[in-house]
């Protein structure tokens, strides 16, 4: 079933945008350095948005007393990355970046130290507190204490359930980290919330406009927060006998980014009952009464005035389906709105995926909720909704620049209809399919990028494509060598193929291993978290080592000409980082078409927070 927008509504709509300013982080230049072995340092930073475009920009080295040495003989203008020769390893080594607007050198960067002696290694490394029996797993970024650097939080994952399955688990353990390994806090979620990709789904956020992110989660009566503190009654046990848990209350609250304490809780919305209405196979309810599909959650964040942040927490997907709106401002929760597909009559119920995903669709300003084969206006009304029912991968960007506005790429399972698209690509705002594959087959993995300069657009694939197609549909090579995860790593446009803890190239192969590092969530192989992270456009990879005791967050040293503003200030991609973690993580994709033979990226229309970085 699929419900249009008229078309004269799709081009009011993509051309009268009358958007507010988002408040967007404010960040440092990211400035990072990289010993590459003998006398050669990689040198990268950000270049923001908001910067103007004549904008160039002086490096300088120190070492030691030495006077600062400027090393570039003109102003960069081409890219914010430099490799600087002939560095004395032996010595302690400073770099600044200086910005030029009208030729005349304006703000200076945070300095970037490498020590005397560093180790040829492209990676930052953060020692964990891991908790005995724990390992670290998905993780999320945001700048926790307003200083403009981002901070990570971790999820420390120890046994674990699915939600099918009996037994008791250990509890979700959050802590947040500094990037020189500063444990900032710890948060246990208890006894009474449930270990396992379905259950907890954590956002992290700058929610209340402050300049200092919250983290907000899925509570329950025990849950301790970084103070020492319980939500709810700590003496209560609501598990049964096998484990499970389907009494008792549940909460949503908001954490501190800077100390974890509770700031804010409320009934989590919606709750489980009835327990059996969630749908079952074939998105029927009555069927699933086991904890099984009532406990499935997703959540993400959305400007859904195209001011502030709102998150949306969510419930259920094979069949019902709810999403919850909350705002949380001046220290206090409110609901800004609940969307219920209701029943398996309603057309809305059984299209959520195991992943979710936040754009703008209509490009008013506002974001909408891409949940899988449906989308949800910033209204909460139903957009519309394609009929195609679940998946688990969606990938949503401007995938191709022929067509106006953003598509949505994902795969389907197909089990209530034997002769349905296993794969399909779809207009982001209408709804209209523009092609399928894979007819009747439960297709369990697909990607869209752009991975072959040889092809306009984005290229798509999936298990059981049999080939890279094109983004009209056409078969036009072989299959890449995964269907998982990607990133921006080498010095073109193209996007690498991520997988496991190697980064390939489509047709050339392996360029980069993360050696004594380990993947996470067992064959889906993701990292803890992939994204712009500091240093240039290009995105950064964190991974846990083998022994569970370190973060290593890699970053790049291969040199490119293209100048791109830090994908970070691009409002979608921005977002795709809060939901990364989410259900079966997803790669983040930014708003616009990145890629081979792409257009200059639009400027978003953003504002930072705070007016000043905190000291």
């Amino acid at each position: 079933m699929n419900f249009k927008i008229p078309l004269l509504s799709v081009l009011v709509l993509m051309y009268f945008n009358t958007s507010a300013q988002r408040q967007m982080e404010r960040l440092t230049r990211g400035l990072v350095a990289v010993n590459k072995g003998g006398d050669s340092v990689y040198v990268g930073w950000r270049l923001f948005a908001t910067d103007p475009d004549n904008i160039s920009f002086n490096l300088y080295r120190s070492s030691g007393s030495a006077k600062a040495l400027k090393l570039n003989k003109k102003p960069i203008t081409e890219s914010t990355n430099y490799v600087d020769i002939k560095v004395d390893p032996n010595k302690p080594t400073t770099y600044f970046v200086k910005a030029l607007i009208d030729g005349k050198e304006r703000e200076v960067s945070k300095p970037f130290t490498l020590p005397a002696n560093a180790p040829a290694q492209q990676y930052l490394n953060i020692p964990l507190k891991t908790p005995q029996g724990y390992s670290p797993n998905d993780a999320s970024a945001a700048d926790l204490d307003g200083d403009g650097e981002y901070e990570l939080v971790v999820h420390m994952a120890g046994r674990g359930r699915d939600t099918p399955a009996n037994g008791f688990t250990d509890p979700a353990i959050f802590q947040a980290y500094k990037m020189d390994g500063t444990l900032l806090w710890e948060i246990n979620l208890g006894k009474n919330i449930r270990e396992g990709a379905h259950y907890t789904q954590f956002m992290v956020y700058d929610l209340d406009g402050d300049g200092r992110a919250e983290f907000s989660c899925k509570t329950g009566d025990g849950t301790k927060d970084g103070l020492g503190k319980f939500v709810g009654d700590s003496s209560k046990d609501w598990r049964n006998n096998q484990g499970k848990i389907i009494a008792g209350p549940e909460y949503f609250t908001v954490f501190s980014g800077r100390t974890g304490a509770a700031l804010a809780s409320a009934e989590y919305i919606p709750n489980r009952y009835p327990t059996n209405g969630w749908g079952g196979v074939g998105g029927n309810s009555g069927n699933d009464d086991n904890a099984n599909r009532v406990d499935r959650m997703l959540a993400c964040v959305a400007y859904l005035d195209g001011i502030r942040p709102s998150v949306i927490m969510c419930r259920g997907y094979y069949g019902r389906s709810v999403l919850a709106a909350w705002d949380y401002r001046n220290g206090k929760l409110s609901s800004r709105w609940v969307f219920d597909s209701q029943n398996g009559q309603n057309p809305y119920s059984g299209m959520g995926y195991h992943s979710v995903s936040v754009a703008d669709v209509d490009n008013d300003g506002k974001d909408e909720i891409v949940y899988g084969a449906m989308v949800v206006d910033d209204n909460g009304k139903g957009l519309f909704t394609t009929g195609l029912r679940h998946g688990d991968a969606l990938h949503v960007s401007d995938l191709d620049p022929t067509k106006p506005g953003l598509e949505v790429f994902g795969i389907h399972e197909n089990e209530t209809n034997a002769h349905g698209p296993g794969a399909a690509l779809f207009n982001a705002l209408t709804g209209e399919i523009y092609w399928t594959g894979s007819k009747g087959q439960d297709v369990g993995r697909g990607v869209a990028a752009d991975i072959d300069p040889s092809s306009p657009g984005a290229e798509c694939w999936w298990s059981g494509s049999r080939s890279l197609r094109s983004i009209k549909g056409d078969s036009i090579g072989p299959n890449p060598s995964s269907t998982n995860f990607l990133v921006w790593w080498d010095g073109d446009l193209s996007r690498e193929l991520l997988d496991g803890n190697h980064v390939d190239k489509y047709k050339k192969g392996r360029i980069f291993t993360a050696e004594g590092c380990r993947s996470n969530n067992g064959t889906k192989s993701t990292p803890a978290l992939s994204a712009d992270l500091f240093g240039d456009w290009r995105e950064e990879i964190v991974f846990r080592t083998e022994d569970n005791n370190n973060l290593r967050i890699y970053t790049t040293t291969i040199p490119t000409r293209h100048r791109i503003y830090t994908l970070m200030h691009d409002p979608q991609y921005r977002l795709s980082i809060a939901w990364q973690n989410v259900g079966y993580n997803q790669p983040p994709h930014p708003g616009f078409f990145l890629g081979t033979d792409m257009t200059k990226p639009p400027k978003p229309n953003i504002k930072f927070i705070p007016a000043t970085l905190s000291k």
